[in-house]
């Protein structure tokens, strides 16, 4: 066994430490009402935890631009190994807290994400909007199923699927931008479930056959969209994107990151672009996906879910945090 694959492997194990970290910070304002806090909370708590990792990292899906700090902000540099050449480069998609809002109210499915790949390895895309499709295992999408009528895509998914129509289950974000894309859905007799928020857990559901989501649909951030591709390297799937420009500022941001074909539709390989990807995900509050942080007198549990595309390992972990011996950057008490 070679010590860069033992050092992979290793490098995927701790990056779930990045996540439990964040999503333990921020379970300290569940339901408090204060979305800038937790949210402040999971940042200051993730950036500290990266900084302890041997790696030379780089932020290329964050949640804004330098001169918006505290944030983990795109093209930061994270890592400990910064002065040694033997120190893995990454590059880095994150998301502290998926789900301010739902963590501020107490809601479900917030969680703190991260997905690492080599240098290059994702799209740089800037904090706007992103159309998406995603399937789990075994169905096949075209870049012209972006355009497709809504009753013919879920046709041809269900065709794959070798399933009725009546059957399958759309998830969609739960927005009035949605309302036409939920009307074409219903019209062709198959069922929809809503989600508040957290599009992520949305995407990676379709890839688990228990949780009965066969198609996830609609127009949600684009960074989230990455995040969620990285996700589908590691467990199969496919997905489709398309950015959503509001204005002509974001227009000029995406170009400021190398994206000039505004209208370019792109597949999994071109958002998640790496054969070596790793993916974290840690639960803040109780959802599909993940349990939420449950706290008690000195210590929590976490539940967290974290993936390997180069070997296709995907682990469940949840772990047992006593905060009377573990200090710094674990949320414990003040």
């Amino acid at each position: 066994m070679s010590s860069t694959f033992k050092m992979e492997r290793n490098l995927a194990l701790e990056v779930v430490r990045v996540t439990e970290a964040a999503a333990l910070s921020a379970s300290r304002l569940i339901g408090r009402g204060d979305e800038k806090a937790a949210d402040k909370a999971a940042v200051d708590s993730m950036r500290s935890a990266l900084n302890s990792l041997y790696i030379r990292g780089r932020v290329v899906i964050g949640e804004g631009e330098r001169d918006e700090a505290p944030m983990l902000y795109i093209g930061e540099e994270v890592g400990a190994g910064f002065d040694k050449d033997d120190a893995p480069k990454v590059d880095i998609a994150l998301d502290p807290l998926e789900g301010t809002t739902i963590t501020a109210k107490g809601g479900y499915n917030a969680m703190a994400v991260i997905a690492m790949a080599d240098e290059g390895g994702f799209l740089n895309a800037p904090d706007t909007y992103m159309e998406k499709i995603a399937v789990g295992p075994g169905v096949q999408l075209d870049k012209s199923d972006i355009d497709a009528p809504v009753a013919d895509l879920l046709k041809k998914v269900a065709k794959q699927k070798d399933m009725d129509m009546a059957d399958m289950m759309v998830c969609v974000l739960d927005r009035p931008r949605h309302d036409k894309l939920v009307e074409d859905i219903r019209a062709t007799g198959a069922r929809i479930t809503f989600i508040q928020d957290g599009d992520v857990a949305g995407v990676i559901a379709t890839t688990y056959p228990d949780k009965g989501i066969d198609i996830y649909m609609g127009t949600g951030g684009a960074p989230e969209g990455v995040l969620a591709a990285a996700a589908l390297r590691c467990t199969g799937g496919d997905m489709l994107g398309r950015l959503v420009f509001r204005n002509d500022t974001e227009k000029e941001r995406a170009q400021k990151w190398g994206i000039t074909d505004y209208d370019a539709v792109y597949g999994l390989k071109d958002l998640a672009k790496s054969d070596n990807v790793m993916f974290a995900a840690t639960g803040v509050t109780e959802g599909t996906m993940l349990r939420g942080v449950r706290r008690m007198s000195g210590g929590a549990v976490t539940h967290s879910l974290v993936m390997r595309s180069k070997s296709g390992t995907m682990r469940e972990i949840e772990a047992r945090h006593n905060f009377t011996r573990k200090t710094g950057f674990y949320g414990g008490a003040d």
